[in-house]
């Protein structure tokens, strides 16, 4: 069967599987050139099926993710989310009435879904295929957290595991644990949408004045820079609690967002983000604990919005009750297509045989496109049959080097396919990128790759497997980190890409001409775009982000585009 999955609200996309293996998978993002895209993913849905070489009368079954009032209205009037998307990306002022509208927000995700709103999602929905030519005959609805369960399930590899799932809401809860076990899962808590650590994180990161559902790892980063709070002393944690399994808030709606306005009001921004942080990493720890021994089953897999606080899951990796921790990569609502289109396969009797180990599931481009987009800007090019080689030897003599090799990653994280890359000991170089490049927050740190062969040698509480897809932090060795003093954050952490050293594709090759040169197979690797813009997808998007960045060279597939003295 051909398996189309959909998610069509924040961070939109499709996931397409084929025969019960993953075929593609992108978010619209990509495409519109909207970062975190809310419209209906009707380019993703095209590029899914080219990539696999099927017309939309190709496909057998479809399934969307979530049919909850909120969801619905926003289907059925889809101005209300583009007005959103707008204020909340600080594209538009906020109007007289956006407080009223916020609440209303988030009054009405509290529900679940009921009758009226799944079949008025599923007509809206359908018609939306229909238009362009793909059968509805096998329409399914999946709930939110299940799709989030089912690509963390899925995605640990493990025929039994613990799935928790946690974010802010989705069909009226906002966390659940279940036992996935055969092929099945099995629900043991469910946390309603009322009492919701991710709608607590999200307001404040609004306070903050920065973008909830965007900011939220930069409320994270600054949280370094506050001088530490006692838990006991700190006035956030008997807001959000774990009880019997379950989050519960001591306040909820307008009452807990103005609580921690007050909160707010006393306190400097990053003595208030580090209480918050701390709030989260205290309740992460706790449902985990709880999950792992109400199950029996010590192996964990993790999946929604509050899973990509990659401080909260090393802490959850170190509780004694968990032998292991899986992250699944895209944990985010842009995981959501994914998950859809499992639960539909696997409820159409599909054999599912789904491979993570790689996630370059996005476009690929042939050499003729590549030399196009060269051609085009009139840019002085090369061609090497070493790219990896040369890219290393940029890399090792201090250049900021543009990297664009096969096809495009799945998910937010750069995993050597669409990367902006630098050596990993030096600040400057680091400083350099947040000003020229990435234009964002200085506080916020930057990531590594490293060989597997690195991992141990530099990660003090490296515990395997590997990690490769940049889902949780590890403290870096003392003796280690001035030679990893660009990627490292203040408590001296750090978020790595943990890179097969036998891996035979351009990116494991660089590393090892890194290591060759530098003694260590380590990079900075952060994704390829100015802040702000998704991942670039194409070779003209390369080419412009390299044109309009301080960046010294790019590598597009074999051709090494490198700047003279005259910036060109």
């Amino acid at each position: 069967m051909n398996v189309l999955g959909i998610w069509d609200g924040h961070d939109s996309g499709a996931a397409l599987l084929v025969d019960g293996r993953l075929a593609a998978a992108v978010n619209e993002e990509r495409f519109s050139r909207r970062k975190l895209e809310v419209r209906f993913p009707f380019d993703s849905i095209a590029a899914c099926l080219a990539m696999a070489s099927l017309r939309p009368s190709h496909v057998d079954a479809v399934a969307v993710s979530t049919c909850d009032p909120a969801k619905t209205l926003a289907r059925c009037a889809p101005w209300t989310k583009e007005r959103y998307y707008q204020v909340r990306r600080r594209k538009t002022a906020p109007g007289t009435m956006s407080a009223v509208s916020r609440r209303a927000k988030h009054a009405l995700t509290r529900f679940g879904p009921n009758p009226v709103s799944t079949e008025i999602s599923r007509w809206i929905v359908g018609r939306e295929l229909r238009r362009r030519g793909i059968r509805t005959d096998r329409l399914s609805l999946v709930d939110h957290h299940h799709c989030h369960a089912l690509c963390a399930a899925y995605g640990s590899g493990l025929p039994s595991v613990v799935v928790l799932t946690i974010d802010g809401v989705g069909d009226g809860l906002s966390a659940t644990t279940s036992l996935f076990r055969d092929g099945r899962l099995t629900p043991l808590r469910q946390s309603p949408a009322v009492h919701s650590l991710g709608v607590f994180f999200e307001h404040v990161t609004m306070l903050l004045n920065m973008r909830e559902l965007e900011d939220e790892g930069k409320v994270m980063a600054l949280a370094e820079y506050a001088s530490p709070v006692a838990d006991a002393d700190n006035p956030l944690m008997p807001l959000v609690t774990v009880q019997d399994g379950r989050i519960r808030c001591a306040l909820t709606g307008v009452a807990l967002e103005r609580r921690l306005r007050r909160i707010h009001w006393s306190c400097p921004n990053e003595q208030f983000a580090y209480m918050a942080q701390r709030t989260v990493e205290r309740v992460c720890v706790d449902l985990a604990r709880d999950a792992v021994v109400r199950a029996g089953e010590g192996k964990l897999a993790l999946a929604g919005g509050v899973a990509s606080n990659v401080k909260a899951t090393r802490l959850v990796r170190h509780v004694p009750e968990v032998e292991a921790v899986h992250v699944f990569p895209h944990m985010g609502d842009g995981g959501l297509s994914l998950g859809a289109a499992i639960a539909c396969a696997h409820s159409c009797g599909e054999r599912l045989a789904l491979d993570f180990s790689r996630l370059d599931l996005g476009p690929s481009f042939d050499e003729r496109e590549l030399e196009r987009a060269i051609t085009s800007t009139g840019l002085r090019a090369s061609r090497s049959d070493a790219i990896a080689d040369a890219v290393a030897e940029l890399i090792a003599s201090g250049a900021i080097v543009l990297w664009f090799q096969g096809r495009m990653e799945y998910g937010p994280r750069a995993l050597g396919h669409r990367s902006v890359l630098a050596r990993p000991d030096r600040p400057s170089l680091r400083d350099r990128l947040n000003l020229a490049l990435k234009r964002r927050v200085w506080y916020q740190p930057f990531c590594p790759s490293m060989l597997e062969r690195e991992a141990p040698r530099v990660l003090e509480d490296w515990d395997g497997p590997s990690n490769p897809h940049m889902t949780t932090a590890y403290m870096v060795r003392e003796r280690c980190r001035d030679r990893m003093a660009g990627v490292i954050a203040l408590d001296g952490s750090c978020r790595p890409q943990i890179v097969p050293d036998a891996a035979d594709d351009p990116f494991a090759r660089l590393l090892r001409g890194l290591g060759a040169r530098l003694g260590a197979g380590i990079v900075l690797n952060t994704s390829l775009n100015i802040h702000g813009e998704p991942l670039v997808c194409t070779p003209s998007e390369a080419v412009d982000v390299y044109l309009r960045s301080g960046a010294d060279a790019l590598a597009l597939g074999p051709w090494l585009l490198v700047k003279g003295s005259d910036g060109r």
